[in-house]
């Protein structure tokens, strides 16, 4: 059966050259973490690569449609629709395309000072599981960002502005629950319902029956959950918002601190400042002088 490494019809790949991987590798925000090859192979029937020696960077590989399999480490992984795998650096291994069903894949090598920030990531295979907070596309558009910029060229703005990217890819794969949680269904989510209550009533004094009431949960129940989801009970993560508030003020308005303090429900601006200096580390006067 044939083989091939390369040559797909619509297929797209950009490998930088090796002085600009030279500056990408000094440079104080590309230094982090740089991508030195980058493509997409649509359909890529009869692919295959094997390297012995391994690559210098690491590989990322995300399957769009298909299967196909990655051995490492003398393990075989098959990879299918929506899985991601990446390779790591100086590690022999291979990879194809399945033959009755050719894999379409978005992958990327990359390296940097960070790389091991993501240790928990690599050699194994991310499922991607499929809801309607997935976020595939926006995931392909980090993706697609990146090839662009660098099909711009190689300017010091563009080499900066990809790394920020791949970060963010990274972390959308390593912190995934974060990474969807713009998309989840916050009408039925009671946490993320009870702190929008919270942000409503901010400036009313409230009590933590008053929150578990309004979401129909009894007050240990409640408090329960809540801690289990946020690290927090909900009268500290309550005080926090209060907080942020406040720094919104101070900064963004000529209220006086004793007008913040009525206004949120402080006994007195006295102990609006000592809650503040404990979440916060400097006095509410300290932050307005030093963000207003």
């Amino acid at each position: 059966m044939e083989k091939i490494a390369e040559g797909f019809r619509n297929e797209k790949a950009i490998v930088t050259p090796y002085n600009i991987r030279s500056y990408q590798s000094k440079n104080i925000i590309t230094k982090n973490l740089y991508i030195t090859h980058i493509g997409y192979y649509p359909k890529a029937k009869f692919h295959f690569r094997e390297r012995p020696e391994g690559t210098p960077e690491n590989i990322l590989i995300y399957c769009e449609e298909g299967n196909g399999y990655i051995t490492c480490y003398e393990e075989k992984y098959s990879i299918s629709r929506n899985q991601v795998f990446i390779i790591p650096a100086n590690t022999p291994h291979s990879y194809g395309s399945s033959y009755q069903n050719p894999w379409s894949i978005y992958w990327f090598h990359f390296c940097g000072e960070f790389v091991s920030m993501f240790s928990s990531i690599i050699n194994k295979v991310i499922n991607l599981e499929e809801s309607d907070r997935s976020r595939f596309n926006d995931r392909i558009q980090l993706f697609d960002e990146m090839y662009q910029n660098l099909e711009m060229g190689y300017n010091f703005e563009n080499l900066e502005y990809v790394s920020f990217c791949l970060m963010h890819y990274l972390a959308s794969l390593k912190y995934m629950n974060q990474f969807r949680e713009i998309k989840k269904i916050k009408e039925t989510d009671v946490i993320q319902k009870s702190i929008q209550y919270m942000k409503d009533h901010l400036e009313t004094k409230m009590t933590l029956d008053d929150i578990a009431n309004h979401m129909g949960y009894s007050i240990s129940h409640f408090g329960a959950i809540f801690l289990q989801r946020t690290s927090y009970s909900p009268l500290e993560y309550y005080n926090q918002l209060k907080i942020q508030r406040a720094c919104s003020y101070l900064q963004f308005s000529d209220l006086k601190l004793k007008e913040i303090a009525f206004r949120l429900n402080f006994y007195d601006p006295f102990h609006f400042s000592k809650a503040f200096k404990k979440e916060m580390e400097i006095t509410p006067k300290e932050y307005r002088k030093r963000y207003k």
